[in-house]
């Protein structure tokens, strides 16, 4: 099952470079997070009347790689799967009745990709994000091992992809798309010559906002393409 520790690029046109600034994995980053997303007033999504959603959520997870660089973790979905087959994706799935958002985001998290986090290591959480697949996503934020160990499923995941944060915080994310509705553009993030697609690239770009920046930015109104509901 392989491990892919990515280098930062930016892509620019035709053009691909890498960062010269990295943020490191330590306690003063850990400490700017905490503080940000405690200070973040999250949105609670309601449903529309006669509209249901099954609760979902997602482990938004920051961890160090062999340079000591700060990564958020993403995966690849196996390509046998019914549902999301190949997409990029956060840790996670639905909740489990009488589990909060953030024991299933740590479920999942472990039954995915091995890894053992607990209560302690959640740091915050993002906005719900509703999706076109009928899903309301809670985003949890954990602070995961500076040298992370995985063991995934391989029914689930193709492979474990450890990304420095500063990919997120480049000229070209987010990319926005027209979407379905005026108001609802279609969000996507370039990833190494590739798009994360909605509900993943919203919830990062928030990651982004919030925990780095400390802005109030809201994401729940960014649209999805609709191959990635299927």
């Amino acid at each position: 099952m392989p491990l892919v520790r990515l280098p930062a690029r930016v892509r620019r046109g035709q053009e691909v470079g890498v960062v010269a600034v990295s943020v490191s994995f330590d306690d003063a980053l850990r400490e700017g997070f905490v503080r940000n997303l405690a200070a973040f007033d999250r949105s609670s999504y309601v449903a529309p009347s006669g509209t249901s959603l099954r609760a979902a959520s997602v482990a938004v997870t920051i961890v160090g790689d062999e340079e000591g660089r700060a990564c958020f973790l993403i995966t690849r979905r196996a390509s046998s799967l019914r549902r999301h087959a190949g997409q990029w994706a956060l840790p996670g799935g639905t909740t489990d009745e009488g589990e909060s958002p953030a024991e299933g985001a740590l479920r999942e998290l472990f039954e995915e990709i091995g890894l053992t986090s607990s209560a302690a290591d959640v740091i915050g959480t993002l906005d719900d994000y509703p999706t076109r697949s009928g899903f309301l996503i809670t985003p949890i934020v954990v602070w995961g091992p500076a040298t992370p160990e995985f063991t995934p499923d391989p029914t689930e995941v193709a492979s474990v992809n450890l990304v420095p944060l500063e990919a997120l915080d480049t000229p070209d994310v987010p990319r926005l798309l027209p979407g379905h509705e005026p108001d609802r553009p279609i969000i996507q993030i370039p990833l190494y010559g590739r798009y994360v697609h909605a509900p993943t690239a919203a919830i990062l770009y928030q990651l982004r906002e919030v925990a780095i920046h400390g802005r109030a930015t809201r994401v729940a109104h960014f649209d999805q393409p609709v191959f990635a509901s299927n």
